[in-house]
């Protein structure tokens, strides 16, 4: 297989995106490195004992977040200028967040009960703790979510100050502070608790399968799978971001990683820079919506619905399905619209040959589904699933997590393992969810306000007022509103933000939670494509030596046919059969006629979408072919009779008029 050599340049182009998204760290050596290191792999020994254990819920909580503030206190700097050195305020923070950890665990029960009537120390310490988080969010997310939370902290304070419908009756700083640290409503809810006990255990487990080398062989398996013709460069990129994005659940990751290997192929075959930009950007995309473990919002979308994780992988097949196939689409268009050349690309090993060597790696994909199918739950499963990944990768001596030569004896005991892949992995573990777990800490700074005020509830009236009623206009401001907020902020933060202000709009007009939730993560993620966050984008115009923004549009163009999807969810009661109904229960009742027309008219209307915006299909389209096609893939995207008669009747139109043009084409090409 083809190797591609980036330069150093563009190297570091790609290290900043992908510590922009995961956190611009530290880099230290000597004995600072090893002491973070301990720290880092003891948190994940301590989260693994929790999801074995029994770890009272408060307890966890606390925990949780005082080893993350410690950590991300020590790890990133107050200013790129401070970059590789500990300063003395870092260590005060660090060992304020252990101290306010330290008086919230020995007050025990005693703190929670005065939540309302908080004494002064009480509020001194939650000021700190919040100032903290706060501070811990601008060193991992940058100042736009800080002044996000900022706001909604204030409009706590003084709402009572707004005009109806916004106003409130107002809080008292005490109150506030009682809420938001004293209670498991606020900093200690739902998103801390989810980052605790699941986004974690996820990142742990995807760290394990980076340093088993499961990630190299899903590359090298797909190339070999794919190799030969030249649609199969662009059907590699979608098979890999598929592998393995699917237990990583990061965008950028998974673009840098298949983009470092595929951007000199898809230049040979014919691709344009920004066009080959898009579709690994695209690809990437698709790592944060894929089974086994999506993005981190879905962990929070199990919780929010009080529904199994299993029951939100099941909610997520048919909506990635569609994903992949709209890719696979307009890779196959590609190759007539860029008149492909077939270059055959030799790969060391035959797809077989890989197989039969690492077969254990295939197990990762499955394997946290398999443990909850049987019966255990999904904490239960990613330990178990991260535990059976570590055995496997004993097999053979280039995967084993802890080096052979260890217990043969030829390396010493304690810096053997220190030095081991094991150590590595429990280490990445945690210092990998340091950014999402400060956000989810800030997060619940803002779902503690959403719920004191009643924000969410308002922001729901407000919207049905302005949409009139109307179910579809409602869909439409709220893809807006998440969209908007996706901007600015990263998708678990987007998430958060919209589930608990923009999701009751949908639910109060009759549309189910979990499809109303399903709408608002989709629409999450795939405001990851857009400026100023549009990291897999620009990592991907870096590697291609495109321009960041075409990149950013062709990225646009490689999504859309799926972009429609998430309406069929909401607009139509029998739009949720591409949510598989949204639980295991609903699967025996389910109307699998209906399941199958949806999701047929779904498909057709992708393929629709794809040729209209690739303005390419059989032959080249014409401009009222173009328009025919955007119009069908759009009516097939709303789930009614009458929708679905246009949409097919312009697609058979138009698939008539290509086959006559393909036809007409023939003898001129002879």
């Amino acid at each position: 297989m083809n190797e591609t050599s980036i330069d150093n340049e563009t190297q570091a182009q790609l290290d900043a995106f992908i510590k922009q998204e995961e956190g611009d760290s530290n880099d230290y050596k000597g004995m600072l490195a090893k002491f973070i290191t301990l720290v880092a792999v003891g948190m994940s020994l301590f989260h693994l004992y929790a999801a074995y254990s029994i770890v009272p819920t408060q307890q966890l909580r606390v925990i949780h977040v005082a080893l993350v503030l410690f950590l991300v206190f020590l790890s990133f700097p107050i200013a790129t200028r401070f970059k590789n050195r500990l300063m003395w305020w870092d260590i005060v923070f660090a060992i304020g967040s252990v101290a306010v950890a330290y008086y919230i665990l020995h007050a025990g029960d005693d703190l929670f009960d005065r939540n309302t009537f908080p004494n002064h120390t009480d509020v001194f310490v939650g000021i700190c703790l919040i100032a903290m988080i706060l501070e811990a969010v601008r060193r991992t997310n940058g100042l736009i979510l800080v002044s996000v939370t900022g706001l909604f902290l204030l409009y706590a304070l003084f709402g009572n100050y707004l005009p109806a419908p916004w106003t409130h009756k107002g809080y008292e700083l005490d109150r506030l502070v009682g809420y938001m640290y004293m209670t498991l409503e606020g900093i200690y809810g739902t998103a801390v608790d989810v980052s605790a006990t699941l986004i974690i255990l996820f990142t742990i487990f995807g760290a394990f399968l980076q340093y088993t080398g499961a990630g190299k062989f899903f590359i090298d398996f797909s190339f070999s799978a794919m190799g030969g013709k030249s649609s199969g460069v662009g059907r590699t990129i979608v098979l890999s971001s598929f592998l393995l994005g699917g237990p990583s659940g990061s965008g950028v990751a998974t673009t840098v990683t298949v983009g470092s290997v595929a951007a000199p192929m898809l230049e040979k075959v014919g691709y344009e820079k920004n066009a080959a930009g898009g579709l690994l950007a695209a690809g990437g995309l698709g790592a944060i919506i894929s089974p086994p473990v999506l993005g981190a919002a879905a962990f929070l979308i199990a919780d929010f619905l009080k529904i199994s994780y299993l029951d939100v992988l099941l909610m997520a097949t048919i909506p990635t399905i569609l994903f992949y196939l709209g890719l696979f689409v307009m890779v196959e268009i590609d190759v007539r619209k860029y008149g492909m050349k077939n270059i055959h690309f030799q790969a060391a090993e035959t797809a077989w040959q890989l197989t039969k060597k690492y077969w254990f790696h295939f197990f990762s994909l499955i394997s946290i589904v398999v443990f909850m199918l049987m019966g255990f739950s999904p904490t239960m499963s990613v330990f178990w699933a991260t535990v059976v990944s570590a055995l496997s990768s004993m097999l053979r001596e280039d995967t084993a997590i802890i080096p052979w030569a260890w217990f043969r004896g030829k390396e010493p005991l304690i810096s053997g393992l220190y030095h081991s892949n094991l150590t590595k992995a429990l280490a990445s573990g945690s210092t990998g969810v340091l950014a999402i777990a400060a956000t989810c800490a800030g997060a619940g700074l803002i779902v503690g306000t959403v719920t004191l005020t009643g924000l969410g509830l308002k922001f729901s009236s407000i919207v049905i007022q302005y949409a009139g009623g109307s179910l579809l206009l409602t869909t439409i401001f709220t893809a807006l509103v998440v969209w908007v907020v996706g901007l600015a902020v990263p998708v678990t933060a987007s998430y958060i933000i919209c589930a608990v202000i923009a999701a009751p709009a949908l639910i109060n007009l009759g549309v189910p939670a979990f499809a109303a939730h399903m709408f608002i993560f989709y629409y999450a993620v795939l405001s990851e494509v857009s400026p100023p966050t549009a990291l897999s984008p620009f990592a991907a115009a870096a590697i291609c030596k495109g321009n960041p923004y075409k990149t950013t549009l062709q990225t646009w163009k490689y999504v859309a046919p799926a972009i429609l999807v998430p309406f069929m969810f909401v607009l139509d009661k029998s739009g949720t059969g591409l949510l598989l109904m949204g639980s295991m229960d609903s699967l025996a009742k389910a109307d699998w006629m209906q399941i199958a027309w949806t999701s047929f008219t779904a498909v057709v209307g992708i393929i629709c979408l794809a040729g209209g915006l690739q303005g390419w299909f059989i032959e080249k389209t014409k401009v009222f072919e173009r328009v025919i096609m955007v119009i069908s893939g759009v009516a097939l995207a709303y789930p009614s009779t009458e929708a679905d008669l246009i949409g097919f009747i312009g697609f058979a139109l138009v698939l008539i008029t290509q086959t006559v043009s393909h036809l007409r084409s023939k003898p001129t090409a002879a």
